[in-house]
């Protein structure tokens, strides 16, 4: 039987980008099924309009409200699909700011959905989905945050990891079993190191 994840993501975070492209080189090996759900450091972090980080994450918001559209008609694999072409297109290709239509069409969803970059009528769905990531893990982290379950039903969450590239095979898979443990484990709270070294994207996926 398939084990259970939750993955928070938004779109523009480069970190996101890594976990997420690790995560799914691990989810085969150690059969993992994969729910895609939307955190907004637009609502997270809150930056005023003048900010130089506002632009960016209020794109990016546009960009959640579709994958939640893409959600209510064709379900989680083609969130994670559309997830896909975006981090292709933000962080391998570095594009800023496409219409986001041609990422529909690049991995065949209905172009209709690109309406929902400026539906409002999705937020409280998204809304939804971000708070319940950071009820597991509380609102002094970032993204990404993932979640399993205990082996009692529990669901619990974990923020990160925050890795600056994909590791090989080997440590990939000793990284999610030491990651799902320590989620695992209520005792265990945070480790963390100072980042020496920007996110390396790797080849396009």
């Amino acid at each position: 039987m398939a084990t259970p994840v939750r993955f928070w993501l938004d779109p523009i975070c480069p970190w996101c980008w890594v976990t997420s492209l690790w995560i799914r080189e691990v989810a085969g090996e150690r059969d993992l099924d994969i729910q895609w759900e939307p955190i907004s450091l637009l609502i997270k972090n809150d930056p005023p309009p003048d900010s130089q980080y506002y632009a960016p994450v209020k794109w990016s918001y546009g960009l959640l409200r579709v994958l939640e559209s893409v959600r209510s008609t064709d379900g989680n694999a083609a969130v994670g699909d559309l997830y896909l072409e975006y981090g292709r297109r933000i962080h391998q290709d570095g594009e800023r700011e496409w219409p986001v239509v041609e990422a529909l069409e690049a991995v065949g969803i209905d172009a209709s959905h690109a309406a929902g970059f400026d539906d409002e009528s999705w937020d409280a769905d998204l809304r939804r989905r971000h708070d319940e990531g950071l009820a597991l893990v509380g609102a002094d982290v970032g993204t990404p945050i993932i979640s399993v379950q205990t082996d009692d039903g529990k669901e619990v969450g974990i923020f990160g990891p925050v890795i600056s590239k994909v590791p090989d095979a080997e440590n990939a898979l000793q990284l999610w079993d030491s990651l799902s443990f320590l989620a695992r484990l209520p005792e265990f709270h945070e480790l963390k190191r100072t980042r020496t070294t920007g996110p390396d994207v790797g080849r396009r996926p």
